[in-house]
């Protein structure tokens, strides 16, 4: 028997407002779990981690994106995750299942760190030619915005750079000398890097968020003065990563007074946690040895102890007037793939999953919807409180799909529809140019789930798509 799918949703986008608190989770690793043969689930049911994370009170999407992360091509099935196509495919489920996303440039082919800054390959020969490298990150970041607005998922938010410590775009060599910040060199690729977010900016008419990122609170001080004194001025948000294995003897205290020295110091400028992370075990669930080794004493490992932390925590964040808690990687559990480094995650030990991929019950997963005192009055604002809404059918036909696109209050003129599949690849693209309704008829080769993606002046919205 044929069934109507019929998806109505209210246009509930999440914009950055000063009275929105963000909470949340780097989901990067999330892709190459499904792929792995991950099969999340709450309450032992199946069901989508995206979807999840969005029923829990997650209201933003970290991802990373590296350039071109080459040494993926011989590790498991050779397929590469964190690259450009696969970051389209994050944010395309992040948007359609309602929250929005944070991009983190991470300026390197692998992993960035206060301990690894290194250029990405395609810009090796040039990484001592300061113009040619910048016009090289310009270009890298603009493209990528603009591209992504094409495709409707520009994200609300990007970092400039990952736990920038030492600085950006080192050479190998450079980065393996030891400690060196050339501030000259920094500021000047900091101030090309946030340039280009700003003309993504002019030329689409849309804001987008810009981060710094420092780990640890107690070098923000120095850091800070740092981009500063050296002229990068125009971002948004100071974002720092808090973990209390790493930055211990700094208490959660302690980072509420750094958070508001730095709300102090640069009037106007936001002060966002991008980095934090707590275990409920001790124990191992693969071969893959574990990043995070160590707890606070007032805090032992369990699932209530992890959610106890982080909500005293993010208390304290909120008492500061911080912007948001973000949490690292919840969703990577064990698996059958490997890292580079073992067999399976570094960090199932302080995911949000029980080691059969099941939602901790009462563990970190429900921080959000803690009853948190002084919490700004809206953590999720909608953009259009005057009612508006866009309904979604789907129905099968002979030999394809009829997509029926229907507005209230909102129009369809001049909108672009993009269907992907759920590895990001394009299917299908037309334009509307009627207004309150438009019928699309759309052929796939494979039944299953689709993202529409549908952009105007008015509108940028994802909504999930079952097709036959």
């Amino acid at each position: 028997m044929k069934k109507t799918l019929t998806l109505c949703f209210a246009l509930i986008a999440v914009i950055l407002q000063a009275q929105t608190f963000y909470f949340g989770s780097d989901l990067s690793y999330a892709n190459e779990m499904d792929d792995c043969g991950v099969i999340y689930k709450e309450n032992n049911a199946p069901k989508d981690v995206y979807q999840i994370f969005a029923d829990h009170g997650t209201n933003i999407v970290r991802l990373r994106l590296w350039h071109t992360p080459s040494w993926y091509d011989n590790l498991n099935s050779g397929k590469r995750y964190s690259n450009y196509t696969d970051v389209c495919r994050s944010i395309m489920r992040a948007k359609a299942a309602g929250m929005s996303v944070l991009l983190d440039f991470h300026l390197s082919d692998t992993w960035a760190d206060p301990a690894h800054q290194i250029v990405p390959s395609a810009w090796a020969n040039v990484v001592n030619n300061l113009p040619v490298l910048q016009d090289s990150l310009y270009n890298y970041i603009y493209a990528t915005l603009d591209d992504l607005n094409t495709k409707g998922l520009l994200p609300e938010m990007v970092q400039i750079g990952n736990e920038t410590n030492r600085g950006i775009l080192q050479s190998e060599q450079q980065n393996n000398a030891g400690w060196q910040l050339n501030w000259a060199r920094n500021s000047a690729l900091f101030k090309k890097a946030i340039q280009a977010v700003r003309d993504i900016e002019t030329a689409t008419n849309k804001d987008i968020k810009v981060a710094l990122h420092i780990a640890g609170p107690a070098d923000a001080g120095w850091l800070m003065d740092g981009f500063w004194n050296n002229g990068v001025k125009d971002f948004d948000i100071i974002g720092l990563s808090y973990y209390w294995a790493w930055h211990k003897p700094t208490t959660m205290a302690q980072t509420g007074d750094i958070i508001a020295g730095l709300k102090t110091k640069y009037p106007g400028k936001q002060v966002l946690i991008l980095e934090t992370g707590y275990i409920w075990t001790t124990q191992s669930n693969d071969n893959a040895n574990n990043i995070i080794s160590d707890f606070d004493p007032a805090y032992p490992p369990s699932p209530a102890n992890q959610k106890k932390w982080l909500t005293d925590f993010t208390q304290e964040v909120i008492n500061s007037g911080g912007l948001g808690v973000m949490y690292w990687e919840p969703a990577w559990v064990s698996s059958t793939c490997s890292t580079q480094w073992g067999q399976g995650s570094h960090q199932e030990h302080a995911a949000f999953f029980d080691f059969n991929s099941n939602m901790l019950p009462e563990g970190g997963m429900l921080w959000p919807e803690f009853n948190y005192q002084n919490l700004p009055s809206s953590t999720s604002m909608p953009n259009d409180a005057d009612g508006s809404s866009i309904i979604i059918t789907s129905s099968p036909i002979q030999g394809a799909n009829l997509i029926v696109v229907t507005a209230k209050g909102a129009t369809l003129t001049d909108s672009n529809l993009s269907l992907f599949d759920q590895n990001g690849r394009l299917v299908a693209h037309t334009t509307s140019n009627t207004d309150g309704r438009f019928e699309w008829s759309v052929a796939v080769k494979m039944s299953g789930i689709y993202f529409l993606s549908l952009q105007n002046k008015e509108k940028s919205i994802v909504r999930q798509l079952w097709l036959k």
